[in-house]
């Protein structure tokens, strides 16, 4: 198990992209993509690209394609769309394109989550994985939520990660 001697290397500043997949937020009351955004940019991360993106499949996978293609962006992180609700599809919409699947962070989320939410954690259907070079995260689009994979998660190993995917 790597202790914090894993972490030497890694990148200081990462590129990164956040997308809100909404039908309803706007830049005015998009609290959980601006909440990302303070967060990266915070821990010296650049945030490259921040948009609002309709709850439509084909919307969403075709703009994770053009960031990812576009090569500027070591992370794109989402938030919503990832409910059950029959208009989540952020999930169906990213997971085909992850080469490699970080089910770490599904799990782990849910397990912080069920410490702070108890059984509704199981309806939390984050995951994380890497497309080409370009790390992406899905996560819930409550503030919550956004906190906790963040803080806890995300942020800690985001610098490891790019540089882990981007063979430095």
């Amino acid at each position: 198990m790597p202790g914090p001697e894993h972490l030497t290397g890694q990148s200081d500043r990462v590129a990164c992209a956040v997308i809100t997949v909404s039908d309803t937020r706007t830049p005015e009351s998009d609290k959980s993509g601006s909440l990302i955004r303070e967060r990266l940019e915070t821990a010296g991360h650049t945030v490259v690209s921040h948009e609002i993106i309709p709850d439509e499949p084909i919307l969403v996978r075709d703009r994770v394609i053009a960031l990812r293609d576009e090569g500027k962006t070591q992370a794109i992180i989402l938030t919503g769309g990832t409910g059950l609700a029959a208009r989540d599809s952020t999930i169906e919409a990213v997971s085909t394109l992850l080469e490699k699947s970080i089910d770490g962070f599904g799990e782990l989320f849910r397990m912080l989550s069920y410490a702070e939410i108890g059984p509704a954690a199981m309806l939390s259907r984050a995951e994380g994985g890497v497309c080409g070079k370009t790390l992406v995260f899905s996560m819930p689009g409550s503030t919550g939520a956004v906190r906790l994979a963040m803080d806890k998660l995300i942020l800690p190993e985001l610098g490891h990660m790019a540089s882990l995917v981007s063979g430095a």
